[in-house]
């Protein structure tokens, strides 16, 4: 969706909003619904401001929905969309909403605009102001358009390189902003002045631990089971008879997903990833999970052939940068998809519910740090967690734009998430963390955006607010069992999957980066080739080849590869959205064939150390 709202003459507005669409190709049709523009006092008056009246007016169109979507919306809403397809034309039971107060729909009077967004993150929602005209979209490419000359925003791409996704309300563009999870924008129109006055923020939900504490496991087990399964029914309330998927990586959350989905007699394909026979993957997991529950197993070619095919298309459909070596391999798995189903279901918050990842070293951290009057803070020990490029500043920008960096600080964009007012304890602390920055702002618009792409609606069961708001009243020694993660939902779970996969142990989806970029995406590197950093303006030129060679810090192992797909998705990102080219150039070794390339690379490295 894209719209707008604020001073301006309404039909001037509808012209601008026709144009920057059809800059983008996205010439209305049936399946691109436009919702005709108006002004909010029409509402009381009954007629149209004539064609040159300035008046606080809005406008906004739909791409891929159908009418009837569009038809629903309550009054005082211009726009919502929901990544489930659940909560189109709803209000602010949508995933993304734009609604203007019932209250201030009449002449003369003040308007109130809201931007907003649900806590767990799905649809992104971003704005930029152009004069005393607000436009907003739940795609940053759609505003594009709208920006005369864009430019690179220097904390967003510092935070990129800390996180591996741009921290919020950041956007990779400076004139660009976006709406944080979990929270509301409001604009006030001054009817005096015909200015838009500055927005102020509120929270509309705050993840903390409740004051009592169920320390009964067989309580949490019966009370869990229950809230699973509701959970699910409330995503297939739409559902026919029609078969839906499941993104199926044969671990914990997603085979959960797919058992109910099974157990609730909804007609379930699942879909997995094959890396190849080289490479190390899940798919057996998989197998088991589908064969145990009897439904179709459909596995996806994600061979690095296929991975560089996609590259292009992948940036254009995660719309932001997201430098997570997943990312193309779901796109691989959403299309394959898209041509069965039109519903997805994945497993996606179930780690950031129940305490997966990276709780068990910070809590260890944190019992050093209390004991042994440790210098650094428990932010940066989180910050260490993402395994990114913070820390590396002085070797990884060029030198004007590393000096702007100094006056930043990476922690400030844990300050909220970390915030120990909410939790008493360190878990509920991670786990409040883990959802609203590895969640809500990673996982979740990821998922919802390369599913988009395909015209599939996404569906996350562990991302329901009952059983979110359940989760921060079990006890730390419910969800953290001794070494075991997770430990009440694989109790919870039991009858419902073989043990094999219950209780083994995590792995996360091995996508083998190190392997790709060393042998058969060894070329694609080219897109960080010296010349082109070097005009750029923003990386040193030769980072990639100091990565590459492991004269790059201290990085070593599969950190090398991360890294050089870190750098490399921006890359693509940034000549996709902006329209740059990659110019050709031999001065790097990233244009002879790998093995050539590697041992220029280490004749280099060699000849530096002698």
């Amino acid at each position: 969706m894209i719209g707008y709202w604020g001073y301006g003459t309404h039909a001037d507005l509808e012209q601008r909003l026709t144009s920057t669409l059809r800059q983008l190709g996205e010439l209305l049709s049936e399946r691109h619904v436009r919702r005709c523009g108006r002004s909010p006092q029409t509402e009381q008056t009954q007629h149209t401001p004539t064609k040159d009246a300035v008046t606080c007016v809005w406008g906004a169109a739909y791409l891929g929905l159908q009418e009837a979507d569009c038809d629903r919306l309550p009054k005082g809403t211009i726009a919502a969309l929901s990544a489930s397809g659940l909560g189109h034309g709803s209000g602010k039971t949508s995933d993304a909403w734009a609604t203007v107060e019932d209250q201030c729909l009449h002449l003369g009077a003040d308007q109130h605009f809201h931007l907003g967004r649900e806590p767990f993150g799905h649809v992104p929602l971003y704005w930029t102001q152009v004069e005393q005209v607000l436009w907003f979209s739940s795609r940053l490419s759609l505003l594009l358009p709208l920006i005369e000359a864009p430019q690179i925003s220097i904390p967003a791409v510092y935070g990129y390189s800390c996180f591996s996704y741009v921290p919020m309300p950041l956007t990779p563009i400076a004139q660009i902003h976006s709406i944080a999870a979990g929270t509301e924008q409001t604009w006030i129109a001054d009817a005096d002045s015909q200015t838009l006055l500055a927005p102020s923020v509120t929270r509309s939900l705050e993840w903390q631990e409740a004051p009592e504490q169920i320390q009964e496991e067989t309580l949490a087990i019966a009370e869990l089971r229950l809230l699973l399964k509701d959970a699910v029914a409330r995503q297939i309330t739409d559902l026919n008879d029609e078969p839906v998927g499941v993104l199926l990586s044969g671990g914990l959350d997603s085979s959960i997903v797919a058992a109910l989905l099974v157990e609730a007699g909804v007609k379930v394909r699942a879909y997995t990833l094959d890396f190849g026979a080289d490479s190390p993957s899940e798919s057996s997991y998989a197998a088991q999970v589908a064969e145990f529950l009897n439904i179709p197993l459909v596995k996806v070619d994600a061979s690095p052939r296929r991975i560089r095919q996609a590259l292009r298309a992948t940036a254009q459909a995660l719309d932001v940068p997201f430098g997570d070596g997943v990312t193309v391999p779901l796109f691989l798995l959403m299309q394959a998809v898209s041509q069965d189903v039109q519903v997805i279901f994945n497993g996606e918050g179930g780690d950031q519910l129940f305490a997966g990842w990276t709780n068990k070293p910070l809590i260890a951290a944190d019992i050093y740090r209390s004991t042994h009057q440790a210098k650094e803070t428990f932010d940066r020990q989180y910050l260490r967690t993402f395994h990114r490029l913070w820390g590396y500043e002085d070797q990884l920008f060029q030198p004007d734009l590393a000096a702007q960096l100094t006056t930043i600080t990476p922690e400030d964009w844990l300050q909220d998430a970390l915030n120990p007012a909410f939790s008493t304890t360190l878990l509920h602390r991670l786990r409040r963390a883990t959802l609203m920055l590895k969640g809500a702002q990673n996982i979740h618009p990821r998922a919802t955006n390369l599913g988009m792409a395909h015209g599939l609606q996404v569906r996350s069961p562990f991302c329901d607010l009952p059983l979110a708001q359940w989760s921060f009243q079990l006890s730390g020694t419910l969800h953290l069992q001794a070494a075991c993660e997770k430990y009440i939902l694989k109790r919870a779970v039991e009858p419902w999957l073989p043990p094999e996969i219950v209780w083994r142990q995590k792995r996360g989806m091995g996508v083998p980066l190190n392997a790709w970029c060393f042998n058969e995406l060894w070329q694609e590197l080219g897109w960080l080739q010296p010349d082109r950093l070097r005009k750029q303006g923003i990386w040193q030129p030769q980072v990639a080849a100091r990565i590459a060679a492991g004269t790059f810090g201290t990085l070593q192992g599969r950190r090398i590869g991360e890294s050089l797909w870190l750098l490399l998705m921006w890359q693509v990102w940034h000549d996709t959205a902006l329209g740059s080219l990659p110019a050709f150039s031999l001065n790097h070794p990233f244009w002879l064939p790998s093995s050539l390339g590697r041992l220029y690379l280490q004749l280099q490295r060699e000849r530096q150390q002698w």
